[in-house]
């Protein structure tokens, strides 16, 4: 399953595989690591430069091993102006529930703290309710127009509280995703405002 997105023109996020099975024993240090049984996600950015503000969040950690989350909201440039574009997919038992801006779903609020970030977006049928938890993380090289000289602080010990429920008000999964990646960047207040 891939979903692709295009962040800017030029900047690209295409999502490769929500869950696959890991056959793998890579040596660190000297030092083998088993990580056959384990399960898998691969994403892929690519382009010139970052965006002016994001959120973007990914787990497969949860205890039902059939979900996974991943998803980005952003100040997307386009024609000479910007707006706030965002692409989620939730994976659960063989199935994808998408809430993505070109798919006309709505974002119900959004709040960025020092502590968390609160989501709530909506498609035509359901309603998916978020909660990430931020924690310390390290600094990733990125993209400049001139070199790879900047710098992105991502933590991969986040936590991702989700909630899915049809519009009736179903629950349909409660969950907490672990050893979650989140990346909290860029002009925020813009990111929140009404209008971008």
């Amino acid at each position: 399953m891939q979903i692709r997105a295009v962040l800017n023109p030029s900047t690209y996020h295409g999502v490769l595989s929500f869950d696959h099975s890991l056959q793998a024993k890579p040596t660190f240090n000297g030092k083998e690591m088993d990580f056959s049984g384990g399960r898998g996600y691969i994403e892929k950015d690519w382009g010139k430069n970052f965006r002016e503000a994001w959120v973007w969040f990914q787990s497969n950690h949860f205890k039902n091993t059939s979900a996974c989350i991943t998803g980005s909201v952003a100040i997307i440039p386009w024609i000479g102006n910007s707006f706030k574009g965002f692409i989620v997919g939730f994976w659960l038992n063989g199935k994808l529930y998408r809430f993505t801006t070109y798919r006309n779903s709505k974002i119900e609020s959004l709040d960025i703290t020092d502590s968390r970030v609160a989501w709530v977006l909506r498609n035509r049928t359901h309603r998916l309710r978020l909660n990430a938890c931020r924690a310390q993380g390290g600094l990733l090289r990125g993209p400049t127009p001139l070199d790879m000289g900047g710098r992105v602080m991502e933590t991969l010990s986040a936590s991702i509280d989700v909630q899915l429920e049809n519009l009736q008000g179903d629950l349909l999964f409660e969950g907490t995703g672990e050893n979650a990646g989140l990346e909290v960047v860029g002009d925020l207040q813009r990111l929140l405002a009404k209008k971008v």
